[in-house]
């Protein structure tokens, strides 16, 4: 690979998370997403039950249900609604179209009080209603990622009556929207998302340091407006195509699993989220050890966090750690049969859990009795007298009871569990707290 093509590696890294991101708002508005309705423009789509192994989106969790709003703020600001919860645990999480988390309503951040906030457009001059807080967007696209805590099936309907109170109502005199720029004509994929980038930066751009940034690329058409791909010279098609490729394989790499940042096999990134160093909103926590300093690294955990857990909260609202392998390195395979044993459970202001997931996928896992995480919520666990918890994971039902009931069902080939804690202590962010090694059992009876 030439020069060229590596410094446009670095133009697909950076555009990758825009790019996934607003084609999952795009998909999320018009097909919804597992139980999920299609959301349309400016209002909430709630989940209807919790997340299953239909639901084909990157490490969805199964502990809350979904509230997603995609947002257009083109016409002007919104007024949003939430209601009582009564302590009950949700957040609504504020993404702006880079997945800059910029703001967060909810439990740790603004309490479960009923509220009333206006998110405002980039550049908003307006006068908000007395008393009203004002949550300012970056990007004129943003998302609201809300989860609301679920105890369990029995719970659903004490969460469904409080979902019609969370609303979005334009002010008045708000102008028509101008909506999601869509790519020029029949595009071949290798191109298409060199298109993608170029009209959703434009349409929504970041931060100047990053606008900066982006014109290093202009000659490749970046910053153009237009129609810069319609016609494009062989070579540079060429490297734009190799670009492409190797730009995806950059990401995977990205992606992958640092063995030696794991400890006890877990990767734990309560800072996989901290690439956003320009819009800290109203709930987020703007301080030094909350922000990547160093842009390109930033770009990099941007990159990542996108592809391995897309809508993932800052590390003060919510932590989470992946295991791909036991104690002795090996990887998780359904083809075994393997403990959990903890001896202190994840310390947590809300509650924690882990879930099961397919790789490469990160899917939820099909199984027999329909559980896909085990937590301090899932009932009949079965505790040591010291109150410590053994997790069984294996593919078939465990002959003993014991192992039965805190079953957590893998599938038949690799798998990944994935550790969760909502609000978390300070002792699960600075590692004072470590999770146990997955051990492998000799027998998955």
């Amino acid at each position: 690979m030439g020069w060229t093509e590596e410094f446009l590696v670095d133009a697909y890294v950076f555009g990758y998370p825009l790019v996934y991101n607003v084609s999952s708002m795009q998909a999320i508005a018009t097909h919804g997403l597992g139980s999920l309705p299609p959301s349309g423009i400016n209002r909430f789509a709630h989940a209807t039950k919790l997340g299953s192994p239909e639901d084909t989106f990157v490490s969805i969790n199964n502990d809350t249900v979904y509230a997603i709003a995609v947002l257009d703020l083109s016409g002007g600001p919104l007024l949003l609604h939430v209601p009582d919860t009564d302590g009950r645990y949700y957040v609504l999480q504020f993404v702006d179209a880079w997945t800059n988390n910029f703001a967060y309503v909810g439990r740790r951040a603004t309490g479960t009080a009923e509220g009333t906030f206006l998110i405002a457009p980039p550049g908003w001059s307006g006068t908000a209603p007395d008393g009203v807080p004002v949550i300012p967007a970056p990007t004129d696209l943003a998302a609201i990622v809300g989860r609301i805590a679920v105890d369990g099936e029995d719970d659903l309907p004490a969460v469904a009556a409080l979902q019609p109170q969370f609303t979005l109502t334009p002010l008045d005199g708000n102008a028509p929207l101008r909506g999601i720029p869509q790519p020029h004509g029949e595009i071949p994929e290798h191109l298409r998302f060199w298109e993608l980038l170029r009209a959703w930066s434009l349409a929504f751009p970041p931060a100047k340091p990053d606008v900066d940034y982006l014109h290093r690329f202009a000659d490749y058409g970046l910053t153009t407006r237009g129609n810069p791909y319609g016609v494009v010279a062989r070579d540079q098609e060429e490297h734009l195509a190799n670009a492409f490729v190797e730009g995806r394989n950059r990401v995977e790499d990205l992606s992958k699993p640092d063995p030696a940042a794991a400890v006890n096999g877990w990767q734990g990134w309560p800072h996989g989220f901290d690439y956003n160093v320009d819009f800290l909103g109203p709930g987020t926590i703007d301080a030094p050890e909350w922000r990547i300093a160093d842009r390109t690294t930033a770009y990099a955990t941007r990159a990542r966090s996108a592809r391995n857990g897309l809508w993932g909260n800052h590390g003060y609202e919510a932590v989470y750690a992946e295991v791909f392998v036991d104690s002795d390195g090996d990887r998780l395979d359904g083809s075994h049969a393997y403990e959990l044993h903890l001896t202190e459970l994840p310390p947590a202001d809300a509650f924690w859990s882990i879930t099961m997931y397919s790789v490469p996928d990160f899917y939820l896992v099909e199984n027999t009795i329909e559980r896909y995480s085990i937590g301090d919520r899932t009932p009949g666990l079965v505790t040591g007298e010291d109150g410590s918890l053994v997790i069984r994971m294996q593919r078939e039902r465990p002959d003993d009871e014991a192992a039965a009931a805190n079953w957590l069902p893998t599938p038949e080939g690799p798998f990944r569990p994935m550790l969760r804690v909502y609000q978390p202590r300070a002792e699960m962010i600075d590692g004072t707290f470590a999770m146990p090694a997955i051990t492998r059992v000799q027998s998955a009876g």
